[in-house]
Order: structure tokens, then sequence, then C-alpha cells
């Protein structure tokens, strides 16, 4: 038996049958298990998942997907899979998920709506439970597709005025104006702003939008010659000091709209030999541990990354699995926090 059962693993013919027999249940149990955990005891889907595990058994999603009205998959459509700042939200997403029998399929939208189209349209074919969208802008196709296929969607990235369908967030715009305004109370007067492209990437026309609304309440004009749109990285950190200070020499803070923009400021700052805060402050969006570890440390923006990722699934599962309906509509601000630390 035991050489008959390698001989399948070796050709991919394990059967649901031996995951079965290795677990001490029918057939049925395995079923419910992979593909409705909430149906089955915590204790009799760990049982499972052993069994499956020993014999080598490799479920046949598809299959599964096409004789019922969802598989266990959600699809999540990020602007970039380069980016660090996702990644504490997609281990909220799969910590929950994967609690509950579900996996995480990831595609990359390069900031094009109709690349994130094209995605949608592929994850809804593969018949996932449900979606997460790193954005808040979508073509009407891409619109049309998720409501006809009815199935349920959070977005994140930004807090929408009104969701496609659910949403979990912080406001960009918001968190832009509440670190400008603390900048602006601890004596800066010349503040700069760094951000990425804001051309399809609604968070940073927010973040734009929330540094010139906190000038406005303090009383100052907004100069177009304090606000660089750039690329990420270091060097367009550095490139966009030198830009800013060439423009307006007597600039005293440089507010960025990213982690790795703010070290490379700070860089070009030390490079100049300028004495950070003394000759010109550094802040920050996101509290990555590099913002921690450069000296002087960054005052930045703690943003609510993890949570946003764990929030989602439980709003997708609550959809998915209990039929939630009262959860269509939300939209949930998890805020933000200001951190003090040396460079401002």
């Amino acid at each position: 038996m035991e050489e008959e059962r390698s001989s399948r693993r070796r050709t991919g013919g394990i059967r649901m049958r031996d995951v079965a027999e290795r677990a001490g249940v029918s057939t049925m149990t395995v079923s419910r298990a992979l593909s409705e955990p909430a149906k089955v005891s915590q204790e009799m889907r760990e049982r499972v998942i052993r069994a499956v595990e020993e014999v080598g058994y490799l479920p046949n999603l598809l299959a599964r997907s096409l004789s019922s009205s969802r598989s266990t998959t959600v699809g999540l459509i990020v602007p970039s899979i380069d980016n660090s700042i996702y990644t504490q939200t997609l281990k909220g997403l799969s910590v929950v998920l994967r609690s509950r029998g579900f996996q995480l399929m990831i595609a990359e939208s390069g900031y094009d709506p109709s690349e994130e189209e094209d995605l949608v349209a592929a994850f809804l074919t593969q018949r996932v439970s449900g979606l997460v969208l790193h954005n808040i802008e979508h073509t009407d196709r891409a619109r049309a597709l998720i409501r006809q296929a009815g199935v349920p969607v959070v977005e994140n990235g930004n807090l929408p005025p009104e969701p496609l369908d659910m949403a979990v967030s912080y406001s960009n715009r918001e968190a832009a104006k509440a670190m400008t305004l603390h900048l602006g109370r601890l004596g800066y007067r010349k503040i700069a702003f760094a951000s990425l492209f804001a051309h399809n990437n609604d968070r940073s026309r927010d973040r734009i939008e929330g540094y010139r609304a906190a000038l406005t309440e303090l009383g100052q004009t907004p100069d177009p010659r304090l606000i660089v749109e750039t690329s990420r990285g270091l060097a367009s950190g550095a490139e966009a000091v030198v830009r800013v200070v060439q423009a307006v020499p007597e600039v005293d803070a440089f507010f960025c709209a990213g982690d790795v923009l703010a070290v490379g400021a700070l860089f070009e700052c030390q490079k100049r030999g300028w004495v950070v805060p003394r000759r010109i402050a550094i802040a920050s969006f996101d509290d990555v541990d590099l913002l921690r570890h450069v000296s002087p440390a960054v005052t930045t923006l703690r943003l609510p990354r993890y949570g946003i990722g764990e929030r989602t699934a439980q709003m997708l599962l609550g959809r998915i699995l209990d039929d939630a309906e009262y959860l269509r509509g939300s939209v949930v601000d998890l805020k933000f926090e200001i951190i003090q630390r040396e460079s401002a």
C-alpha cells in the first residue's frame, strides 16, 4: 500500500480518499474542512491539514471553484510589489485569512488603472472569494466587472468619499496636514514637501492637499517652489533637497511623503555638513525601523499598516462566511500617530 502511495505521490495522484484514510474521517469531512473551513471545528480542520501535509495531497482548487460559487482565494492588487510599506498590511491580511483556511494571491498594477482593470478581470475569472484594492480610483469597466461578479471588495490606501463596497485605511490628507501643522507649531516657517508623482496616485494628491491646507491654517501662502514631485528612492530624496534649496535657500524643514525619500534627504543634508535639525528639520511618513536607527532618528507618522490588513481580512471573511451585509458601505478610519524624534 505504501509503495502504491509513493508512486501516486510521484505522479501527482494522491487523492482526497488518501487524506480521509490518514485522518480517520470521511472524504466529505475532508472536502468540507478544505473548502468550507468555517463549517468544521478547529480541531477537525487541523487534523485534516496534518493529513494533507503527511500524504502530500494537492487540492484541485480550480476544479473546486468551477463547481462552486467561490474559491478559498482572496485577490490583492497593489501599485508596486517593491515598496516595503505594504509588508505589514500583507502580513495582517495573511494571518487572518490563513486562520480561516483562505489564501492570498497578490498582483501589481504599476499605478496603472488599465492594468488594475485587467488584473480585476483575471482574479474574477479565477473565482476569487473577495478582492482587496490598494487604490480608490478605478476604471468604469473594473467597477462594472466587480458589480457583476458580486464579490466583496475592500479598498485600502486611502479613505474614499464613496466606497466601491467597503474601505479600511487612514486619511492621507489629514495625516499630511497634521504633520505639517506639527512642524509649523515647532516654529518652522519654510516647510518643503516631497511627494511621489501625483499622476494616477490619489494618495499623493491627498497628501499634497493636506500639506497646502495646513500652511493656509498656519497663515502661510503655499509656495509651489517648496513642493517637489519625484520618484521613489534614496537618490530621489537627495535630489529633492537639492531642487528645493536651489529655489528657496532659506528652507528650514523638509517633510517627505515616504520613508526612503526622508532618509535620502537626511543623507544629502549630512553630505552638505548641515546639522539636522539645527539647519533643517526632516519629517516622514511611515514609522519603519530604518527611521529609528539613522542618526538623528526621524520624526514621522506612524500608520496602522498591520491593522489595515487585519481589519480588511476580518471584514471580507464576515461577508464571505457570515453573510454580514451590514458591513456593505463601511468606511473604517484607523487613524495615525505623530512620532516625535530628534530630526525635528
